[in-house]
């Protein structure tokens, strides 16, 4: 690929807003008249990007009504932390935390959650539950976590039909919890699947109302087991398909984190009266429009291109790059996270590109119908999931992208370090619950 135009990093030069303290006006300005803010990621591994996420959400949260932070994790496991910073539950903030205990770890259980989480709690002392700030996951990885979590709901609420319950999820016992045999099994047309079952199950709780009496009676106890349902519906589809090719569940994986914001949405509307305002934290991959890169030649869509098309006028899509640096992530799946170097951005990548224009800069193409023009040229842009590849990074971690009609906003720090774990401890195995994106992970 031929070297980036000077004309076109001259182009950006004059329009980039330097980052020196706080969130630029600029970006607050824009963020402020959408309600749901899209705040990606280019690695899992990046102290940068969840600082600046959480210094983002943080002035979203208190200067404009911001109620949900909804992030690229397990249900359960980020329900666990939603019931603590709403004062539900007890215990430290790496209490709250250790539900990700999945490889990888270091993802969600690092210093900056910590003391986001931390802040978050303190910001809702005081508040009525109705006006408290929530912390929500939207992946559907928790397969079993969320069987368990539908029945914990069910054997307080309803007995009979916790009984009923276990009756249809016992399907998977088949497979001594191996869903990739799963997948093999029902995605092979042996004629076995647990499709019937789920569907079922999610059918009947949709159906129930809150009881009166107990703490199955908060409407929000409900809704957090009805989503389990819908997770275990959708991750029972997701590896089935997993042998069908990758954009197959690749798109139905990004379809339920789509459907989760719009659920999640429509029920805190449901119990405030009023459209909530979301900041929703995942890679790049997930919330920059894929109609913009090669992952739409490949028959991909994603969060970002989904949110659009649902909510066009109320979505802002922000995306983050580095030229070098440190980053935390692995070599292979379920292996500990250690600090890797960056590779310098490659030439005709956008992180080049912005490497020659400043350490720390805004760009608002959504603000700007010139900048955006100029920003719609393919060029390459680098994606580090958990798994960091150097050996392989041009067919690892790059693909195309016109980067002013992915993203909204992009902030580029030109030279980043790894994320702190909260421990060092190795991962627990993810056994049978394996992405589909691996080996990048994403």
């Amino acid at each position: 690929m031929e070297r980036a135009a000077p004309s076109l990093t001259d182009a950006v030069r004059r329009h980039a807003v330097p980052l020196d303290s706080g969130v630029p006006k600029e970006l607050e300005r824009e963020l402020s008249a959408r309600r749901i803010a899209l705040l990606g990621e280019a690695s899992h591994g990046t102290h940068e990007f969840y600082a600046l996420r959480a210094e983002i959400t943080r002035m979203l949260i208190e200067r404009h009504g911001c109620r949900a932070v909804v992030i690229e994790g397990d249900w359960p496991d980020a329900w666990r932390v939603n019931q603590w910073v709403r004062w539900q539950e007890d215990g430290s903030a790496e209490d709250a935390l250790a539900g990700f205990e999945r490889f990888p770890t270091w993802m969600w259980r690092n210093t900056v959650m910590r003391d986001f989480i931390t802040w978050m709690r303190e910001h809702n002392r005081e508040r009525p539950p109705w006006e408290q700030v929530g912390l929500y996951g939207m992946d559907l990885y928790s397969l079993f976590g969320s069987v368990r979590a539908v029945l914990a709901y069910l054997d307080e609420a309803d007995p009979a039909a916790a009984r009923r319950a276990r009756r249809r999820y016992a399907c998977f016992d088949h497979f001594q919890q191996n869903l990739q045999a799963y997948g093999y099994a029902a995605g092979f047309g042996t004629g076995f699947s647990c499709e019937d079952a789920v569907v079922a199950q999610l059918t009947d709780l949709l159906q129930t109302a809150p009881l009166e009496g107990g703490t199955h009676a908060d409407p929000d106890a409900l809704f957090h087991a009805q989503q389990n349902a819908r997770l275990v519906r959708n991750a029972e589809q997701y590896y089935r398909s997993m042998f069908r090719g990758r954009a197959s569940s690749w798109n139905l994986r990004d379809l339920h984190m789509a459907d989760t914001l719009q659920a999640l949405s429509a029920h805190l509307q449901e119990r405030t009266g009023t459209a909530p305002r979301m900041a929703v934290w995942a890679h790049n991959s997930h919330l920059g429009d894929a109609r913009a890169t090669g992952m739409a030649e490949q028959g991909e869509w994603n969060v970002g291109e989904l949110m659009r098309k649902r909510w066009p006028d109320d979505t802002f899509l922000v995306g983050f790059t580095t030229h070098d640096g440190t980053v935390r992530a692995a070599t292979q799946w379920d292996q500990p996270g250690r600090v890797r170097q960056v590779r310098p951005g490659l030439e005709g990548s956008w992180e080049a590109l912005f490497h020659g224009v400043g350490e720390r800069f805004l760009l608002l193409p959504a603000a700007d119908a010139r900048l955006r023009e100029t920003l719609d040229e393919p060029l390459l842009e680098r994606a580090i999931g958990v798994i960091y590849l150097p050996e392989t990074e041009r067919r690892s971690h790059y693909f195309e992208a016109r980067i002013g009609a992915q993203f909204d906003a992009v902030i580029h720090i030109d030279r980043t370090r790894a994320v702190e774990p909260l421990d060092e401890g190795d991962p627990q195995p993810a056994g049978p619950e394996v992405p589909e994106t691996y080996p990048e992970g994403v």
